[in-house]
């Protein structure tokens, strides 16, 4: 059985870390990643707060007649730049847990 001293340093210890996640939830919005389709002929920039923050579209790919393949491009180059932002948000997460919550799952991320 955990004695009260015990107990307020687990107390401690929890809200020091609840307090490093919010911190570390915080800088997400400055951690940039990028995704990547056609070659390059799409790009988007998103942060790890899974916010998108820019896409670029290479004129070339624009072509009136198949706007079909632009979409798709678009679509995949986003998916790409979020599924970086995630894998980024858990690595800074993981660096705060120490691991020890490895499923972590926050909402939004």
């Amino acid at each position: 059985m955990m004695n009260k001293a015990g107990m307020a340093g687990l107390l401690k210890q929890a809200q020091k870390m609840k307090k490093e996640m919010e911190r570390v939830q915080e800088e997400m919005a400055n951690i940039k990643v990028e995704g990547s389709a056609g070659g390059g002929m799409v790009t988007v920039t998103a942060n790890a707060a899974l916010e998108l923050l820019e896409i670029k579209i290479d004129p070339e790919v624009v072509d009136p007649k198949d706007t079909e393949m632009l979409e798709d491009l678009v679509l995949a180059a986003v998916n790409q730049a979020l599924e970086a932002a995630r894998n980024r948000a858990q690595e800074e997460m993981a660096k705060v847990t120490g691991g020890l919550m490895p499923d972590l799952n926050l909402p939004g991320f």
